[in-house]
């Protein structure tokens, strides 16, 4: 049997506690975290991760906006909803429902990862018109050749695998297992921070959420109306990022009219989590 992340258990000292509320829509429990006041500013976090993602960010975000940041559909404390597929257009349609019940209306979406492309979609369907989005290290792009192939292969075999979800997260419990996960996307973090990816990657749902959304991700569509997109856009492209390459930044970028490229020397994949004063400056620049 798959074990959720218990808001008891795991999400004991969880970053930001006291920002957190559950909240109801489309058919799933979501767990979202509101602070500050201002402009409201949507954070999506990327595939894997949760509200965590942000801890420090989103306090420096809240100090001149209304953050809103939710777990995504399986990850953290947030419920699934089996009836739908993880694909892109369904996340994205469900998170307008989680607005639509908050009644927030984003000026603002800052993207991590995955978290990038729903909000590019999100717009691209007309179903949130903010003032600007932000992408930090956005995964805007499928992977080519023999490893595009077989990477959506393998994880969709792992997802309708009953037992998968379960032998991953035993494995994921071990800290030197995740932490040499985390260093592979080309990051660091304090030990603080990795703790939290070890109890959430401990817990076969949240396991086979990412599984999910990794077996169901078709980017393709989202390539091909990327010319659409009117929206001004930010791109900030970490040059240590071996999880998602600088140049699917500028890849992109080239795609969109009036899109912007900001380089991120010295940091990986999880830049926010590894400076977020810098992060925090950078997105207030981005939209003002």
């Amino acid at each position: 049997m798959k074990r959720k992340a218990a808001w008891e258990v795991e999400g004991r000292n969880w970053p930001n506690r006291e920002a957190s509320r559950f909240v109801k829509a489309a058919g799933i429990t979501w767990h979202v975290q509101v602070m500050g006041s201002g402009p409201v500013m949507l954070l999506l976090h990327g595939t894997g991760a949760a509200t965590h993602s942000w801890r420090a960010l989103a306090p420096l975000l809240g100090q001149d906006f209304a953050v809103v940041a939710p777990d995504l559909p399986g990850h953290g404390f947030t419920g699934m909803d089996h009836r739908r597929r993880p694909s892109l257009p369904h996340m994205a349609a469900d998170l307008a429902r989680l607005l639509a019940a908050l009644d927030m209306e984003p000026a603002f979406v800052v993207g991590h990862s995955a978290g990038a492309a729903i909000a590019l979609r999100m717009v691209l369907d007309g179903l949130i018109k903010p003032r600007a989005v932000v992408g930090l290290n956005g995964a805007f792009m499928p992977f080519s050749g023999l490893e595009g192939a077989l990477f959506p292969m393998l994880a969709r075999f792992l997802f309708v695998n009953p037992i998968a979800a379960s032998l991953l997260a035993w494995h994921a419990s071990d800290r030197t297992a995740v932490a040499r996960v985390i260093e592979q996307t080309g990051s660091h973090l304090d030990p603080a921070g990795l703790e939290l990816y070890v109890r959430l990657l401990g817990t076969s749902r949240h396991v086979e959420a990412a599984l999910g959304m990794m077996a169901n991700w078709d980017l393709r569509p989202l390539q091909r109306d990327l010319p659409r997109l009117s929206v001004p856009l930010t791109l900030f492209a970490a040059q240590l990022d071996h999880a998602v390459p600088p140049r699917v930044a500028r890849e992109t970028a080239a795609r969109v009219a009036g899109a912007t490229v900001v380089d991120l020397p010295g940091y990986g994949h999880l830049a926010h989590e590894e400076a977020p004063g810098l992060l925090a400056e950078l997105i207030l620049k981005a939209c003002i």
